[in-house]
């Protein structure tokens, strides 16, 4: 059961994702989380470096695929400017929204990963649609430096 709330593999950013890195473990499809995944929570753009990430991800051959519980309008809006398909309202940690977004890919589970910022939404729906789940340390990053700092009395 915990197997479902383990992450394949930890990451700190995106950019680690190279085509050669995903490539070295056998994927060629990857579905990305948008908020803090492509962008920080409450940004209205992705930054340069991920679009250029994005962009490289693509000449390289691997098809991406946003997947997010947000709302269609807002998803769309950045699916648009990066120049990739999306699934909103995907429902996450259920699977059919992640399994929808395979489909409309082409892409098989095995070769299949799924980037996300939370174990209980992104991690546990790529392990349900066994695909390779892919954790961002981002929040946990910040939780850990928010519980580190001192409180006022």
């Amino acid at each position: 059961m915990f197997h479902l709330l383990t992450p394949h593999l930890r990451t700190e950013s995106v950019l680690e994702l190279t085509v050669n890195r995903l490539r070295e473990l056998g994927i060629n499809g990857i579905l990305l989380d948008l908020d803090c995944t492509l962008k920080r929570y409450r940004e209205t753009e992705v930054r340069p470096e991920v679009a250029h990430w994005l962009d490289a991800l693509k000449a390289g051959g691997i098809g991406c695929c946003i997947v997010s519980n947000g709302r269609s309008n807002r998803i769309k809006h950045f699916a648009d400017k990066l120049g990739l398909p999306f699934v909103a309202n995907a429902l996450k940690p259920l699977p059919l929204g992640v399994h929808w977004a395979m489909v409309k890919m082409g892409f098989r589970p095995e070769h299949t990963a799924m980037v996300g910022d939370q174990v209980f939404a992104d991690v546990l729906a790529g392990r349900w649609i066994s695909a390779l789940a892919l954790l961002l340390l981002t929040a946990l990053w910040f939780l850990e430096r928010r519980l580190s700092q001192p409180r006022l009395s």
